[in-house]
């Protein structure tokens, strides 16, 4: 049987071609024994057999990724859309070649009317469960549906007027669950259905989507200008959740081992931002100013170790395994990274840049 499935550990990063560039990435991060959110890659050879079946995913192919499903289950210690210890999961496009109008990153995916209650009590934080939600629904809405953004924007933006208030972040618990209501309202008036509940249709319908972009517009006329063939297709990428907004002590950001302009060997920070789409769309830049000492402390104190003792490539690399958090770029809980020998809070390493 044709494999079209593979785990990360099962890759590397010869393998651009059929796991496409982020997949063979996350392959060699993985073979490195970097501690990063475990999952699967579907090839680039899946996207293309997409097409030759008419648009379908051959059964085989979902067989496959079901088997993977099971394995992460099995790894991560959870249930996809349990009521208990749900797992959740992104969706993200990975071809080859890096290129525009590629599908944007699906998050939160797996949750439910019935795990959202289990994540609220795994998290102990009602609010920040509904919030994850909701933000799925809207993107899984928007980016897999092609539900318009504008119809949650709006009603986001009438419960807050109602409210009296003016940033997302002071939204209650209770407006978030008003909100998920209404997000599905618009979303069964646009489809004619109510909002998946199975998180395999939700799976399988996202990863529909990462291949449908592969052949959209603004791809095809790229590949044209590029002289990318049409038929190299896209890797699909499902990777265990790890959040950097639940709460004061979880945060983003993007970190560099080398500068990206020069290629000079310093260590270069973006301070983590907490509700980084909140802040991409309202300009609320608002941090506790306790978290973001802690991060400025925590970073600098690792670059400078990094500036002190890696200066051979096996060096950053042995540095990085010792030091990194989550490479994912969101650590949950940046004070019990800094109590596991002074890590760097999280920040991930772009590998292609230092290797």
């Amino acid at each position: 049987m044709k494999k079209w499935v593979y785990y990360f550990h099962e890759g590397n990063a010869g393998m651009r071609n059929l796991l496409g560039g982020k997949g063979a990435g996350l392959a060699e991060m993985t073979n490195l024994g970097l501690p990063i959110p475990q999952g699967f890659t579907i090839t680039t050879e899946a996207c293309t057999e997409y097409y030759a079946r008419n648009r379908e995913i051959p059964m085989d192919i979902q067989e496959q990724i079901f088997e993977a499903l099971r394995w992460l289950e099995e790894k991560q210690g959870k249930k996809f859309g349990d009521v208990n210890n749900p797992l959740l999961v992104s969706v993200r496009s990975g071809a080859r070649a890096s290129m525009p109008g590629m599908m944007d990153t699906i998050l939160n995916l797996g949750l439910n009317d019935i795990s959202v209650e289990g994540f609220a009590k795994k998290t102990g934080n009602p609010r920040f469960a509904y919030d994850s939600y909701r933000r799925f629904i809207q993107m899984f809405s928007d980016v897999v549906m092609e539900v318009s953004k504008s119809l949650f924007e709006k009603e986001i933006d009438a419960i807050k007027e109602k409210k009296g208030i003016k940033y997302d972040v002071d939204m209650t618990a209770e407006d978030l669950q008003e909100l998920i209501k209404r997000f599905k309202k618009i979303y069964k008036d646009a489809m004619g259905e109510d909002f998946p509940q199975d998180p395999k249709t939700q799976l399988i319908e996202a990863v529909r989507a990462v291949f449908r972009s592969w052949d959209n517009e603004r791809a095809i006329i790229y590949r044209r200008m590029n002289d990318i063939p049409g038929d190299w297709g896209t890797a699909v990428n499902v990777q265990s959740m790890v959040f950097g907004n639940m709460g004061d002590k979880s945060g983003t950001g993007v970190a560099f081992t080398r500068n990206p302009a020069t290629g000079e060997m310093e260590a270069l920070e973006a301070y983590p931002l907490e509700r980084v789409e909140e802040v991409m769309r309202t300009n609320d830049i608002r941090m506790p100013d306790k978290f973001l000492y802690t991060i400025w402390y925590l970073f600098n104190m690792a670059a400078a170790d990094y500036q002190k003792t890696c200066r051979t490539d096996e060096d950053r690399i042995m540095f990085a395994k010792e030091t990194l958090c989550d490479p994912d770029g969101c650590p949950e809980n940046v004070l019990d990274c800094f109590e596991v020998k002074m890590r760097n809070a999280g920040v991930p390493i772009f590998w292609e840049r230092m290797l």
